[in-house]
């Protein structure tokens, strides 16, 4: 049985291979901008955006190929205020003193479409408060981590130097990652998908 990830991410394709799933990964025809600016503009919450998008996501790679398809979004919330990917270090370390000292959410949404129907939905959302790092530390940071602040909402990656931004992680760490991966591998399960 065909399983295709609709996603770029990196993240969430390693999590997979990780956990012996074998999947095709083909990117969705769908511009995130655009897509996001429409969601912001029908008053949507993070949450509901985050879950639309892994929709979008997920279906329009169902209606090109046949089989399961998983999409998957990851929104930031700060409050009420969404966060997006950096465009460059200066953006980044913006991002990053908004952070500083305060707790914020990763909302994360995942998918699984088949043909034009969704057929599993989750959305988890860990909370993660970052310690009050000093400026210097900060410059550091985001030179040494490079163009690695730029692919993911937060300007930070757990798995990496990132971890060094942090006091206190609440929630699944697969999710932090980009996929709620266990109730995900459950229903890959209850599918005949992976091994039971």
């Amino acid at each position: 049985m065909t399983l295709i990830l609709a996603s770029g991410s990196a993240a969430r394709r390693h999590m997979l291979e990780a956990a012996g799933i074998i999947f095709e990964v083909m990117s969705p025809a769908v511009d995130e901008e655009a897509a996001k600016a429409q969601l912001r503009a029908q008053g949507l919450a993070p949450r509901e955006q985050a879950l639309a998008l892994a929709e979008q996501k997920a279906l329009s790679v169902a209606r090109a190929r046949a089989g399961y398809v998983i999409g998957a979004d990851q929104m930031l919330a700060l409050g009420d205020e969404a966060f997006d990917k950096p465009a460059n270090a200066a953006e980044a370390r913006a991002h990053l003193l908004r952070l500083r000292g305060r707790t914020h959410e990763l909302i994360t949404a995942a998918v699984v479409a088949r043909g034009g129907e969704i057929l599993w939905r989750a959305v988890d959302t860990p909370a993660l408060t970052m310690r009050m790092f000093s400026e210097d530390f900060l410059d550091t940071y985001v030179a040494r981590a490079g163009d690695r602040v730029l692919h993911s909402v937060g300007a930070y990656q757990l798995e990496g130097l990132g971890a060094q931004l942090f006091e206190a992680v609440e929630g699944d760490y697969f999710s932090v990652l980009g996929l709620p991966l266990l109730p995900l591998l459950a229903f890959l399960r209850e599918q005949g998908i992976a091994q039971t």
